[in-house]
């Protein structure tokens, strides 16, 4: 698709817009007039219609002449102040309601499908506050429940800024956020920390009424014909008679902790937190199996749901409480090996009620999701049942839970997730709740065999009788001082109340600055410290921890500062630029930032934590045209662009010429070009090449960094399935104003022709060039005759003798990174030495330390088996089975997304 770009200046008078928007429908290329580069302007684009004040009325149609075609004036809202014009049958006018909507979907790729399908997003135009939706958090990733709790803008400066969807996550969702309603300081709603979420429609779908996943845990009052009476309870207890009632069938004796005010049941139907599990009906609650009762009153009949058991020195009690817990409780006083708490029940084990407990304030909070221990340790009860105030040396690590019967089990997930809504994990600070309260950090969490919970094992602070020192049923899962390991369900725990700052901070982005990393900070090095090459190298940055941290969606960043800085010096010029005038105000922090805790950290002692990163994610989001930076996904390009361009003001690092026109300046080359489909796996050189010589271009001057990005659409599509990563690249050919070799016979070229370069008789795969002599030879063929070729531009002072001499010199450059993609997650390959297998792989999250709020791990290692690969023939490449590439060569060949080149002649250290 055709588009020139006219400005990229802000608008002024000169132009008038209306409130009429447009879909680009096929993809288009232009010059940035603002960054002085090439970019693409991708299918799925908005644009808002403009005209030039002085055009006469209100025709949208830019020129309309005999061989020209009907263009549009369009200001793309993508990208702020540009403004193209697109050819008419490229675009589509939306409303402004839909653009709006569309807007919030930055994928533009995403955007367009969203488009297309007309199911959803006529689905998505009702969604509005209040409705229940499910939202995709991250790719790949399950659904969470919600409801949308605000829609509209999160920018409000601009005229059209996209429709946002601010959604507080309910159930499982809940603690998967990264909000409490808030964005960038202003409140838009309301709800818990990390409860909340702000996407655009393309991470939401409207629930239908019909869906089951999403219905409350309690329904409205039950028909006739579904009432089904399920109590039994007379009113007696332990032989005593407590009260009268007129049908025992309407009866039941249940809990204190089972019972919760009606208010409360009505909150917690809308938030889905009832005890009763989701999709159970009245025929499993009454006809489920019930085990068999004893005791000393032969009339209790049949126990309800669940029971509780507990066992005092040996001796079992029982009586005829019904309870409407869901779990059965296991409660064994330890004998003086504490190893054998938790121990298996034995045959005599009896049935028992735990004593009556005053009603606590905080049964009824959001907490009680989670079952609390049913007994007070400061109680127990004597052989004949009546509740006794002797003390009892009970070890709450034999509380175990176990599913009673088969309809339960059916209710329940299929699998226990190891943490709770609480974001506890091994080394969190816990606390059980009891009276009084046990306290300690968790050292292990699990599922031990034979048991149907999963468990956290605490170190406590205090010893207390019946503990142990890390063993469970004689298995040891950990190590502590003796009597103070606790085993107790991972439910029954909350964060330890007394250190509430403490606890891991509201969100991800925080939490980098919390004293939860303080185990992975790294280092601050004041002084210039260039790369270390070759085995210095190599001792310093391979092993696990290593290389720079990564944290909620920094890979992209992660990757092209390692693919930068690790082992190549080739832009440690802008870490020593002194600030100017015109610098912006925070140029000095980003740039010391980035010299003493990103890069001389990293060349030094080969790690750089996520708090430094998190530091320069907050700075690049200062950038008015930047935003999502600390918690989005993002690409590399856009990254370099805003460091680059808007903060570091780094001198454009190519100047590039189309076609005799003004020089572009710009930081990376995107290569754009059509699929080739007679070429199996092409070379960095040759789509180079090709790239340039398809769109007419020149180096205006020699670089001396060179970053390549491959040609793809999106993340996932992929022009080629393998990429020959050029370990050198001759860009002589490309250059203006430099002598070049006659393709025929070696002397000094006066033209080059387009037209030949697919001419497969004259050295193949090869620019077109020739000298005086020979250009005329050539075009004498007569499928020749009509090619138009072109002088080559020299320069002025070109010395005679070199060139009569054969002694026309090369211009090259050197791969030092390759930086890849695969399933939205960037890795890096790097070289550190000269040899052919000097290469090492880079993944800032290679390995996981805990949960939700643990930590990732970065790691390099030495992959030599790249340099056998870069030595075979491009058709052995191209035979090869993708499956059948050993270690993470594959990865370089098949998932390369950008390249990275330096001249060997401009590094800042010689």
């Amino acid at each position: 698709m055709n588009a020139g770009l006219w400005s990229q200046e802000k608008n002024t008078s000169a132009y008038w817009d209306e409130r009429i928007f447009y879909l680009l429908t096929q993809e288009c290329s232009v010059i940035d007039k603002q960054t002085q580069k090439l970019v693409k302007v991708p299918k799925g684009s908005i644009g808002q219609y403009f005209q030039d004040r002085s055009s006469m009325g209100h025709a949208r149609s830019i020129s309309s002449s005999k061989g020209k075609k009907i263009q549009i004036g369009l200001k793309l809202l993508d990208q702020p102040h540009a403004l193209l014009l697109v050819d008419e049958k490229d675009i589509i006018e939306i409303s402004e309601k839909l653009a709006e909507l569309l807007l919030a979907i930055t994928n533009c790729e995403e955007r367009y499908s969203l488009f297309k399908n007309k199911g959803r997003l006529s689905k998505g135009l009702q969604i509005e506050v209040g409705s229940p939706v499910r939202v995709l958090l991250r790719s790949g990733d399950e659904q969470f429940p919600g409801v949308v709790r605000y829609k509209g803008p999160l920018l409000q400066e601009r005229s059209l800024s996209g429709m946002w969807f601010g959604v507080e996550l309910l159930e499982e969702g809940r603690g998967q956020g990264f909000t409490d309603g808030s964005y960038q300081g202003k409140q838009l709603f309301r709800c818990d920390e990390e409860c909340g979420v702000f996407v655009g429609l393309d991470k939401l779908e409207l629930c239908d009424e019909e869906d089951e996943d999403l219905e409350a845990d309690y329904a409205s009052p039950l028909d006739a014909t579904q009432d089904n009476p399920i109590g039994n309870w007379d009113g007696r207890y332990n032989g005593i008679q407590l009260c009268s009632f007129a049908s025992v069938e309407s009866t039941l004796l249940l809990h204190i902790n089972d019972i919760i005010p009606e208010a409360v049941s009505q909150e917690r139907r809308s938030l889905k937190l009832a005890f009763a599990s989701r999709g159970g009906s009245d025929k499993g609650l009454s006809n489920h199996s019930k085990p068999k009762a004893t005791g000393s009153n032969p009339e209790s009949g049949n126990r309800s749901r669940s029971e509780f058991y507990y066992t005092l020195n040996g001796n079992s009690v029982d009586s005829q409480l019904q309870l409407k817990s869901k779990n059965t409780w296991y409660i064994d006083e330890v004998s003086e090996d504490p190893v054998k708490s938790l121990s298996d029940v034995s045959s005599g084990f009896g049935h028992c009620s735990p004593p009556l407990q005053p009603a606590v304030t905080n049964c009824l909070s959001i907490e009680n999701r989670y079952h609390s221990l049913p007994f007070s340790l400061s109680k127990m009860s004597s052989t004949n049942g009546s509740i006794g105030h002797t003390p009892l040396s009970l070890s709450v690590q034999s509380v175990i839970g176990e599913l009673n019967n088969a309809s339960i089990q059916e209710s329940m997930p299929d699998t226990v997730p190891l943490g709770n809504l609480h974001g506890l994990e091994v080394g969190s600070l816990a606390e059980v709740k009891e009276n009084p309260p046990f306290f300690g950090v968790i050292r292990w969490i699990g599922q031990p065999s034979g048991v149907n919970e999963v468990l956290a094992g605490l170190e406590l602070e205090d010893e207390c009788a019946g503990c142990t020192d890390g063993t469970f049923k004689g298995t040891r899962y950990f190590t502590c001082a003796p009597k103070k390991a606790l085993f107790v369900k991972l439910k029954s725990c909350r964060p330890d109340s007394r250190f509430a700052s403490l606890q891991p901070v509201s969100n991800q982005i925080e939490r980098c600055n919390s004293l939860a990393f303080g185990g992975y900070l790294s280092e601050v090095v004041e002084e210039n410290t260039p790369p270390r090459m070759e085995k210095d190298g190599l001792e310093v940055m391979i092993g696990k921890k290593k290389g720079i941290q990564g944290h909620y969606n920094s890979c992209y960043l992660d990757s092209t500062l390692f693919c930068l800085f690790s082992f190549s010096s080739v832009l440690d010029t802008v870490l020593l630029r002194p600030k100017e005038k015109s610098d912006v105000e925070y140029y000095s922090e980003t740039q010391q930032l980035l010299r003493t805790e990103i890069v001389n950290p990293l060349r030094i002692y080969g790690y750089v934590c996520a708090t430094k990163i998190m530091k320069l994610r907050k700075i690049l989001e200062k950038v008015e045209a930047a935003s999502g930076f600390t918690s989005e996904e993002k690409d590399p390009e856009e990254f370099l662009n805003i460091l680059f361009h808007h903060i570091l003001r780094v001198d454009p690092l190519l100047k590039i010429r189309s076609a005799g026109q003004k020089v572009q300046d710009c930081y990376f080359y995107q290569i754009f070009m059509d699929k080739n489909e007679n070429v199996g796996v092409p070379t960095i050189q040759q789509l180079l090449e090709w790239s340039f010589i398809n769109s007419s271009l020149k180096f205006a001057e020699a670089p001396s960094c060179l970053i390549i990005q491959m040609p793809r659409f999106g993340k996932d599509f992929k022009m080629f399935n393998k990429i020959f990563p050029s370990l050198e690249l001759n860009i002589t050919d490309l250059l203006e104003d430099t002598p070049r070799q006659c393709r025929i016979c070696g002397g000094l070229a006066m033209y080059e022709c387009r037209e030949c370069y697919d001419d497969t008789d004259i050295s193949v795969g090869k620019i077109k060039q020739f000298c005086k002599t020979c250009n005329t030879q050539v075009h004498l063929h007569p499928k020749r005759q009509s090619h138009k070729f072109n002088p080559v531009s020299l320069p002025k002072d070109l010395p005679d003798w070199d060139w009569r001499h054969g002694y026309i010199p090369y211009q090259k450059m050197e791969l030092f990174a390759v930086l890849c993609i695969e399933t939205s997650h960037y890795v890096a390959f790097v070289k550190y030495g000269r040899d052919d297998n000097a290469w090492l792989f880079f993944d800032s999250m290679a390995d996981r330390d805990g949960g939700q709020n643990g930590f990732n791990i970065p790691q390099v290692t030495p992959c030599p088996e790249v340099g056998e690969y870069l030595k075979m023939s491009l058709e052995e490449l191209h035979a090869l089975d993708p499956r059948n590439i050993q270690g993470c060569a594959r990865r370089l060949l098949c998932d390369a997304y950008m390249c990275m080149y330096q001249s060997p002649t401009m590094s800042l250290y010689k």
